[in-house]
């Protein structure tokens, strides 16, 4: 939700966003963007060879609307615009989410090679800066631009959390703890499970929530059935509306091995959660261990068994919650992120950073 999330704060009397995309069943968030007061396109491709190849309707799209200037995410969006920076000129700016090490040799080496084919590079965190740098070399500039949540949008609302509950059978006093992921390995939503099935065993008032969908659901479903979990953890799959299911979470975790600067943390955090997380990548940046949530190493994920058994303590809880909510508003704000997004938006149209 943070494409819409930022159209709502950008200043709409100097900037129009157009938004493209390719996959067709990605369209969640369609409507909040056109309501946001964007325009939106779809060229389909079902793999990212039939991507690259809506290179021409792209750029007739450029052409056709007066496009200015052009923002990608994600890599195989990001080859196509340089392809188009490369042919006509225009600026390009690509947002990168992850680190260079953790992609697939062919993508790693695609994005090394067509790097300098834009004209600024932006990290959403220190630590996927840091790795552009190292591995990519790059020739153009490389900001960091860290991600932010709508901490006004992102309050807890009580009554939604009680509506859930009820919905799904989950007692009112139950502990819940819960996250929002895309079902992809870097997640380790099969460790999520583990932990969370071992912590039910010392409290039988735990109950989960897992919102998502993604390659790996499947395999989740399964091992939840093989955890016997089926009437204690609620899988209800993608959903837009994930400001209710936060309010029905007491705790937030996340097991991944590896993060950019996750929007789903932030969120979490903006909605008054109790964090137990890893300590992975852009993760660090955010969590001030003890303080704003729980921490442990990346390696040592059996961990936050303790973590969750600590967090029985509803002085703890409610301690650290405050103090994530905090720790958002004073560093993650949206319109913080707005603004910079704005400034690199002017800085590639002059020309500078090329």
């Amino acid at each position: 939700m943070l494409l819409p999330e930022t159209l709502k704060l950008h200043n709409q009397r100097n900037f129009e966003f157009h938004y493209i995309y390719f996959l067709p069943w990605k369209d969640q968030m369609v409507n909040d963007l056109i309501q946001a007061g964007g325009i939106v396109k779809c060229y389909s491709a079902s793999n990212n060879i039939q991507l690259i190849l809506q290179y021409k309707k792209v750029q007739e799209y450029v052409y056709t609307h007066g496009i200015d200037i052009v923002h990608a995410h994600l890599p195989w969006a990001g080859f196509l615009s340089r392809l188009l920076s490369y042919k006509i000129k225009i600026p390009v700016l690509y947002t990168e989410h992850n680190k260079q090490e953790r992609y697939h040799k062919i993508t790693f080496w695609l994005n090394k090679l067509s790097f300098n084919f834009q004209n600024i590079a932006i990290a959403v965190s220190n630590d996927v800066s840091s790795s552009i740098i190292q591995h990519i070399r790059p020739e153009i500039s490389v900001k960091t631009v860290l991600n932010g949540v709508n901490t006004e949008y992102f309050q807890r609302d009580i009554q939604s959390g009680l509506n859930i509950r009820k919905k799904y059978g989950i007692p009112d006093k139950a502990l819940v703890v819960g996250t929002v992921s895309v079902f992809r390995f870097q997640k380790r939503l099969h460790e999520w499970m583990k932990v969370f099935s071992n912590a039910t065993r010392d409290n039988d008032q735990l109950f989960g929530i897992i919102v998502g969908d993604g390659p790996l659901k499947e395999e989740l479903l399964e091992l939840r059935k093989e955890l016997r979990l089926e009437d204690r953890l609620l899988m209800p799959g993608l959903q837009t509306n994930t400001r209710d299911w936060y309010s029905a979470m007491d705790i937030f975790m996340m097991t991944s091995v590896f993060e950019g600067l996750p929007i789903a943390l932030l969120e979490a955090m903006s909605m008054g959660c109790s964090i137990a997380c890893t300590n992975a990548g852009g993760i660090r940046e955010v969590i001030i261990n003890g303080k704003s949530g729980i921490m442990v190493d990346v390696e040592e994920w059996q961990e936050l068994i303790h973590s969750l058994h600590s967090l029985n303590d509803q002085n703890l809880r409610v301690r650290l919650s405050i103090n994530a909510r905090k720790r958002v508003i004073e560093a993650f704000s949206l319109q913080r992120m707005v603004s910079e997004l704005e400034n690199c938006y002017l800085e590639a149209k002059e020309g500078v950073g090329t």
